[in-house]
Order: C-alpha cells, then structure tokens, then sequence
C-alpha cells in the first residue's frame, strides 16, 4: 500500500540557498589546496568539507560522549525541549546519510544521530560485539550521556533493525519507532542483494578493488543524490580499505537475533517506510513488519530504492512528520 502525501511541503528556499552557498565554498576551497593533496584526498576532503559546512547551515553539530568505553560520534541539533528524534543508519554508512531528512525536522525536534559502533567517526574495536541488540544497548548508552529518558527512533536498514532490538528491549522508553527499508526479518522474497550472496557467495559491501563500487553503488539507492566522479573514488577507495571491517561488523548481526517471532513484543507505534525498488533487503520485507508489528503505518515511494531519507528526504521526512503529528 502506498500513502498519499497531503502534507508534503517543498523545502524553504533559505536551506536550498545554504545548500548551493555550501557546495560552491568547499569546491573553491576545495580548488585552492588540490595542488597540495593526492587525488584521492580531494576527494574525500571535498566530501567532508562540503557535508561539514551544511550540516552546521541546516543546524547540526557533531558531539562526542564515552558509552561503556566508547567515544561515539554524533550529531545533535533542535531544540533540546523538544521531543527527541534518534535517527540510525545502516551497515557501512554513517551519520551523514540523515543529514538532509533531519534538516526538515530540526526546527520542531531535538534530533541525535549517532556513528554505530565501527561506523564513521565512532571507532572500530577488533572483536567487539557488532550484534543488533549490543548496537541497541550503546544507543541506550548514549542516551543516558545525553539525559533523554524517552525518545523516537527511526533506523535505515541496519539501523532499523538495531532501532527495532531497541523497542524491544527498552519498551518504556520509546515515543514511537521508524523502520526504513529495516533488516531485522526474513523476507518472503529474495533481494538482488540476497540472490547475489546465494549464486556467487559475494557480499556487494565487501569490495576488494575500486572498480567494484559503481555496481554496488547502483545497488543501494534508485535515485542516488549527484556526487562528483573523484567523490566517488574516495568512498570507493574507503570501502576497499574498510573491507576486514566491514565483513567483522557483517558476521555480527547479519541473520543473528532476528525478531520474526519477537514483533508482537514491540509495542511502540511504528512506522514503516521502504522503497519499491530497493535491492537490498526486498519491499516484502515490509510486510513481515506490518503483519507482525501490533500498530504499524506503511508508506512506499515507487521509483525508490533502498534509502528513502536521502534519495528523496524533503517528501520521506514531509511523511514521517505527519506520522509523528498524529501521534500527539
């Protein structure tokens, strides 16, 4: 079922402004100091002065907090009176990937995403637990740094499904919970993600050459945000370097604790959004979750892929907003 979008706004001219005033900065500061970098390292300094300086126009601020040992990264922004937004992302990602869709809620939320462990700025620790529920118990963690009693959770992928193992583990403390595009059940019908790991036994995160990232890529959104050729080679290059990583942090929760038979457990509000083309964990999966969830809300996007929130963030947070203004 696909939900109509009455309330959708487009987004305030002032913020597309302070996206093109960032983008045009960092390229010209970008422009000034390429003489003194490698061509990998413009890349990957383009990337992250460009998402620096908008994150911070569109009212985000990185923070640190020590959980259980851990310096977890984190961007925080609204007002702290407000109701809290904990937004998760997935498997590989990191925080940046909830920049744009928190930009469109920041003025009514106190919203915090947070780097999981292993992921972005929060390190990677050899033989920590990676699992959904260890991931859930370090967001707990975080939030009793940060003083938040009860929160809303929203998670992508991964995320979704560490946000899930969190309402079902902190049932007091959940406002309401997000699942977009979520790992977390067996869905009925196979991925391409899925046939591919089945046929050839390759992971598309694990990339052991650069040249790899393209088809990956196209694996992971339908309609992917523009990112300059020499941008794409630096997140190429990080993931080759990430791979003994990226396949530890895989081995801890892929197919592990999963919540097929624990749904009727969470009994948060949930809503479920999830993108007709996603070719990583398959739309059926948005059934398990709605048939299995005792209070669920589905929205689909056609012509989306695997990442809702930043392949089309002003009408996917436009949705979850209303979501969230039926609640109260």
């Amino acid at each position: 079922m696909t939900a109509p979008n009455p309330t959708a706004t487009a987004t305030p001219r002032p913020r597309r402004l302070r996206r093109v005033i960032a983008t045009l900065g960092c390229s010209l500061a970008v422009a000034a100091t390429a003489i003194a970098v490698t061509y990998p390292g413009v890349g990957a300094l383009t990337y992250r002065l460009t998402v620096g300086v908008e994150t911070r126009l569109d009212g985000l601020h990185t923070e640190h907090a020590e959980v259980d040992g851990l310096e977890m990264a984190y961007y925080e922004g609204g007002p702290v009176a407000a109701p809290t937004i904990v937004m998760l992302h997935g498997y590989s990602a990191d925080r940046d990937v909830w920049a744009r869709f928190a930009a469109e809620l920041v003025d009514d939320y106190h919203v915090v995403i947070p780097d999981l462990a292993g992921h972005g700025d929060t390190p990677f620790v050899e033989g920590a637990d990676y699992s959904a529920p260890a991931q859930a118990d370090r967001v707990a963690g975080l939030l009793d740094v940060l003083d938040i009693d009860r929160t809303h959770i929203i998670g992508n992928s991964m995320g979704g499904f560490v946000a899930a193992s969190f309402a079902r583990a902190y049932p007091t403390r959940m406002l309401s919970l997000g699942l977009s595009d979520a790992a977390g059940v067996i869905a009925p019908e196979p991925s391409a993600m899925d046939i591919l790991m089945e046929r050839d036994g390759q992971n598309p995160f694990l990339l052991e050459d650069p040249d790899q990232f393209d088809d990956f890529y196209a694996m992971t959104m339908a309609k992917p945000p523009w990112v300059p050729g020499f941008v794409k080679d630096a997140m190429a290059q990080d993931y080759v370097d990430r791979e003994p990583e990226l396949a530890e942090i895989f081995e801890g929760f892929h197919h592990r604790d999963l919540l097929d038979e624990h749904l009727d457990e969470i009994t948060a509000p949930a809503y479920v959004m999830w993108g007709e083309e996603d070719q990583l964990v398959d739309p059926s999966a948005a059934d398990v979750w709605v048939d299995g969830l005792p209070d669920a809300t589905l929205v689909t996007y056609p012509g989306i892929g695997h990442m809702p929130m930043l392949e089309i963030p002003e009408e996917s947070a436009a949705d979850y907003a209303a979501f969230l203004e039926d609640l109260s």
